[in-house]
């Protein structure tokens, strides 16, 4: 439908920007400009790194029209991860708006797009994406964004999920912004009662962004003649043509949170907002992308590669929609009262008014009812309230089906519904919707930062009737207040922890992380909720004549007994040690026991193809002994190939950067410097340096030197190059 869009290049002030947006069409071009207005400076036009924030505020309107262009052109400073980025995204919205505006039905649509065939591709991204500035810097001459783990924002719009979050924030003590984004148009009024509270009661913590975003989708909109002419008077609760919209405001908050140097984002979305399913064998995100888990975890991701100290996440995850109106009007009834979901509203004085009329009305009107709220304290009529629940039945809502069900359930307990009606389907009480829910997928409990998940989920606790973890397709009730894998590590952890006690290890008593200790029963519990394992490999060799013939094979162990033991619950499981290793080279040295590398990496093969059969996902070799490296490397290879599970080899010994920093001395490859240290650290007794001497290995030749950069892997007997078998000095 179009030829070329081309977005910006951006024009930046100290407190807004402006981009230009032109179409290509038929021989014709037009253009409008997109702006975004602040209420502070938030940017200084001279430095690369806000002309890049800038463009990529910009950037997120044009990646709802993929699908309908030949080519999109990105005007401005981007990087090779903004590029990576915003293909994905606009690849993903493609398909997504392909979905759910053209092969579902869309009031919006006239002519040949009305009942579009089903087209099955890899790709529904039409657009090839431009970028024809790649020689300007993206960044650089700012590292402003000092984050702080305790200053929070939400990124608030008026409603429940965002009042909420607020208030358990707040309830915390914990320093909580509030960035409400003003789009052009009638909008802006849901937000109005919240906004006018929090700025009254807490000014410095609450700020507006003003977007003409509004006004550009409807340029747009102008330009696709399959979209109705009077789209504007058409009464529908979806937009026509547009699902990349979360992205729109969230970035338009960015400026706000560097400014403030604010580390965490909150976005208020609950369970059922995550959710994966196909339509006709196409795979996609029910048009929710933009408020899923894996929204989320995108953009935390993305936040990290552009080494912006930022995560975002919900605090609601595990909350139906039912719940999260629940806890807010059992426990913040003032900030009830300025909720706002409604998407027609009107102003009466300051306040503003839902329309009583919308599928949106009928949800919060109805859920209200059900839990013996007052609706009129949200602004409705007893009209508005009576037309609601009448039109109910018929009309039902847009809600998860087992949401549905026991809201109908409990209205019809309550005789204020006789029957459920073709709109609500079967009524049936539900328990899930009042508990907590935790699911792997839609509401993992480690995507909220351990030290506010700890505090939170004891209040959250006291508004539902429980909790339930998914076990394949039903859920499982456990008890929330002690079971330790609620307190996973963080899935994103942001670069300062707010609260110390998060990061230390579990309290002693616990279960042991060893594998080889735990009976099958036990086992099958854990393996349920553990996924990872350590798996230590090491060699019985010679380590000179001061060293035990076990040292490979000891630390190895110990590391990861170490490394399991630190961790937060659920614990990595440490899989039994491989104490033999491919040690031919020290063969000439009694008491080495060597393994051909043929049968160790079939050996650590079979284990891992094993461990993956009982649900480890994730595999570390965390191998002692250098020499085994090739054949580790050549297993985790073929563990991943065959069972599809992430796997990884690390050999720190000698060669790990950190430690060749701490040593005095070249070419410390063997029973010198690091692994007399790690000896005398953990078992003194079974080190005799009366014994040792330096034998530092000299090379005339760069490519054999192994302290060289230059060096090349290369393999002899060690008694050619040391007959007291060190390769190093222990006497440091």
């Amino acid at each position: 439908m179009i030829d070329r869009l081309e977005v910006g290049p951006v024009q930046v002030e100290k407190d807004g920007l402006t981009m230009p947006y032109t179409v290509h069409r038929n021989g014709q071009s037009s253009t409008t400009e997109l702006a975004y207005r602040f209420e502070e400076d938030v940017f200084d036009p001279s430095q690369p790194a806000s002309q890049n924030l800038a463009s990529l505020i910009g950037a997120q309107v044009a990646l709802n029209y993929g699908l309908f262009c030949r080519e999109i052109v990105f005007h401005g400073p981007f990087d090779s991860t903004d590029r990576t980025f915003l293909t994905e995204m606009a690849a993903n919205t493609a398909r997504e708006i392909y979905v759910k505006k053209f092969l579902e039905p869309n009031p919006f649509l006239q002519g040949p797009a009305v009942g579009l065939p089903v087209v099955r591709r890899r790709s529904y991204l039409q657009a090839a994406l431009d970028f024809p500035d790649l020689g300007k810097r993206a960044r650089g001459g700012e590292d402003d964004w000092s984050e702080d783990a305790k200053r929070i924002c939400v990124l608030s719009s008026g409603g429940k999920d965002s009042l909420l979050s607020y208030g358990l924030l707040r309830e915390l003590g914990l320093e909580t912004h509030s960035v409400f984004v003003n789009e052009s148009g009638r909008h802006w009024h849901t937000a109005i009662n919240g906004f006018r509270h929090l700025r009254e009661h807490d000014p410095t913590a609450t700020a507006r962004v003003w977007t003409s975003s509004d006004r550009v989708f409807s340029w747009m909109l102008r330009h696709l003649p399959f979209v109705r002419e009077d789209f504007a008077r058409v009464r529908s609760d979806e937009y026509p043509i547009r699902l990349w919209t979360v992205a729109v405001f969230l970035f338009g908050a960015l400026p706000v949170l560097r400014k403030r140097g604010i580390g965490r984002l909150v976005i208020g979305d609950e369970f059922d907002t995550t959710h994966r399913t196909t339509h006709k064998k196409i795979t996609h995100y029910d048009g929710l992308y933009d408020q899923s888990r894996y929204f989320d975890d995108a953009l935390s991701r993305y936040f990290r590669r552009k080494s912006w100290p930022l995560v975002q996440f919900s605090l609601l995850r595990p909350l139906s929609e039912l719940l999260i109106q629940k806890t807010l009007v059992e426990r913040y009834p003032e900030l009830q009262r300025l909720q706002m979901s409604c998407h027609s509203t009107h102003l009466e004085g300051d306040r503003a008014l839902p329309c009583g009329k919308c599928e949106k009305c009928r949800r919060i009107v109805a859920m209200l009812t059900a839990l013996d709220a007052d609706p009129t304290a949200s602004g409705y009529t007893r009209e508005q309230i009576q037309r609601c629940l009448a039109e109910l039945p018929q009309k039902g809502v847009s809600q998860e089906a087992a949401g549905v069900a026991h809201l109908a359930s409990v209205l019809i307990e309550k005789g204020i519904l006789a029957e459920s009606g073709p709109g609500l389907g079967k009524a049936q009480r539900r328990g899930e919707i009042v508990k907590l829910r935790f699911d792997e997928s839609a509401s993992p409990p480690n995507v909220v930062p351990l030290d506010l998940r700890r505090r939170i989920l004891p209040i959250l606790l006291e508004h539902t009737e429980g909790a339930v973890r998914r076990s394949g397709r039903t859920w499982v009730d456990f008890d929330a207040h002690n079971d330790p894998w609620l307190y996973a590590p963080d899935r994103h952890a942001s670069r300062v922890v707010a609260d110390a006690d998060a990061a230390r290890p579990a309290a002693s008593g616990t279960r042991s992380p060893l594998l080889g200790e735990l009976t099958w029963v036990t086992a099958k519990e854990l393996l349920t909720r553990v996924d990872t394992a350590l798996l230590p490999v090491g060699a019985i060799e010679q380590h000179g004549p001061h060293l035990p013939l076990d040292t490979d094979a000891w630390d190895a162990e110990f590391l990861c007994r170490r490394v399991a033991e630190s961790c937060t619950h659920p614990q990595p499981l440490v899989l039994p040690l491989i104490p033999y290793g491919v040690s031919y080279h020290h063969d000439s040295f009694p008491g080495t026991i060597s393994v051909g590398p043929d049968a160790l990496a079939s050996f650590v093969y079979d284990i891992g193809i094993s461990s993956a059969r009982h649900g480890i996902k994730k595999l570390i070799i965390v191998n002692g002994h250098g020499g085994n490296a090739p054949t580790l490397q050549l297993a985790a290879q073929k563990i991943n190939r065959d069972a599809n599970i992430f796997t990884c080899v690390d050999t720190g010994e000698t060669s790990d950067a950190d430690i060749a920093l701490l040593t005095e001395s070249a070419n410390d490859v063997h029973a010198g410097e690091v692994e007399t240290s790690t000896s005398l650290a953990t078992r003194p007794e079974l080190v005799d340096m009366s014994k040792a001497e330096a034998a530092v290995p000299q090379f005339s030749n760069q490519y054999l030197d192994f302290a060289s950069q230059r060096a090349v892997e290369w393999y002899e007997h060690t008694a050619k190059i040391s007959p007291s078998g060190v390769l190093g000095d222990p006497t440091k």
